[in-house]
């Protein structure tokens, strides 16, 4: 018999399966399980504690060059301060948690509503722990779950989305990214003009904050290949052929160090431009614009960025679940299979690091093994994913034409 009531067909599974997994997250981190290779929670007991402190005196960390994040991070590594009952890795270990939760309570919404589904949610449940205890000792995660807030509200509210992904551009810079698929016309006036004067209301208050809002800018320049990224591939298969560079830890990172390491940094950089020319060319020759379209090109846009940057931390990764995770909430979204080779590429990274983390600085045939699978696993996910974008909204086969502003659950093409 029909009710006329909107079944979500996720019962109460979603809510068991995160709160089991996240209990497994909550005790890696406080040691009572352990995960072998490097301890990853030193980032926050020592790293951004430090930070905290200097912070509190009302300067940023400017004589640290670990310190690589735009001024917004200020307010993710002051926010256990929210908690000053607890000692300060113990509530941020707490507040990632609490933005965890808020992120599968907004796509299990979404997933309520008509044209959308449960699918978002479960990428959502699966992926995060398949990062291991990394993703809950990084601020990504709440950078992310800013991204996910954006994107959903963006559906409605275009403004929403303009203020909350400058707002994650100035904690971690790609955010910026999910303005790239906004509808043409109206919604991207809308979406762009709230962005521009949020970001220079926000910059402003940051500058005049405390001093030194913007030098990661040049902390970032001067950065060069980290062992997981797509580029150190060279150098991990030149030593097996006697290559007289080294690793070194430089930034707060593990690096190449030696011959050709800069050609390599300024080809990945030349890359990533590659990457921006596809985007801005999709966005001038993008007609058919669904629903699902700004969540699809965010997807591909961090994709790109992702696997073209000198440095691939596993942090990273859940920038890519939580932006697959909204893809998948979409009805006949075209990013499933790049969301599950995301997903595998989630798994892959746990056995990279902290697993196999000595066996990645060694470049020994595991370390490296490791790496090619994680990184092939994302080139082509982005290849895949820059692909159907392009075939989605983009007029070009004999006979089909675009349908300008085509919403969900209408044909974005029709034939002549």
């Amino acid at each position: 018999m029909t009710t006329g009531r909107v079944s979500t067909g996720t019962g109460p599974w979603p809510y068991a399966v995160w709160a089991l997994t996240r209990l497994w997250l909550l005790a890696c981190v406080f040691k009572v399980v352990t995960v072998a290779g490097p301890d990853v929670t030193v980032d926050v007991s020592v790293i951004y504690r430090s930070w905290y402190e200097v912070l509190l005196t009302g300067t940023y960390p400017l004589d640290d060059v670990t310190w690589q994040y735009p001024p917004g991070a200020a307010l993710a590594i002051l926010s256990p301060a929210l908690l000053p009952f607890w000692e300060y890795a113990t509530a941020f270990f707490v507040l990632v948690l609490v933005c965890d939760a808020l992120v599968l309570g907004l796509l299990l919404y979404a997933g309520r509503q008509p044209g959308m589904r449960a699918a978002g949610a479960w990428v959502w449940v699966v992926g995060v722990p398949l990062l291991g205890p990394t993703v809950y000792a990084r601020y990504d995660l709440m950078v992310t779950a800013v991204a996910v807030a954006a994107l959903l509200a963006g559906v409605r509210r275009p403004r929403a989305l303009g203020v909350l992904a400058v707002f994650g551009a100035l904690l971690k810079g790609w955010p910026v990214l999910l303005l790239l698929g906004v509808r043409k016309g109206r919604p991207t006036r809308a979406a762009w003009s709230s962005a521009a004067l949020a970001g220079a209301g926000l910059a402003a208050a940051f500058a005049l904050w405390m001093p030194g809002a913007f030098a990661f800018l040049a902390f970032q320049r001067d950065r060069g290949t980290e062992v997981e990224s797509l580029g150190a591939l060279v150098f991990h298969i030149a030593r097996q052929f006697g290559w007289e560079g080294q690793v070194e830890l430089r930034y707060g990172s593990m690096e190449f160090v030696g011959p050709h390491v800069e050609l390599v940094s300024t080809l990945a950089l030349g890359l990533a431009v590659l990457g921006l020319g596809w985007l801005l060319l999709w966005r001038l020759r993008a007609r058919s614009f669904a629903v699902r379209t700004p969540a699809e090109a965010a997807f591909t846009a961090v994709l790109l960025f992702t696997v073209t940057s000198r440095v691939i931390s596993p942090q990273y990764v859940v920038w890519l679940v939580g932006l697959a995770a909204v893809c998948l909430v979409f009805r006949g979204t075209a990013m499933t299979l790049p969301a599950v080779l995301v997903l595998v590429a989630a798994g892959v990274t746990l056995l990279e690091f902290p697993i196999g983390f000595g066996h990645v600085v060694a470049s020994d045939a595991w370390g490296v093994t490791l790496l090619v699978v994680r990184n092939g696993l994302l080139v082509a996910a982005s290849l895949i994913a820059a692909r159907r974008l392009w075939r989605s909204t983009v007029p070009g086969r004999p006979g089909v034409e675009a349908v300008p502003g085509a919403v969900e659950g209408q044909p974005s093409r029709v034939a002549r």
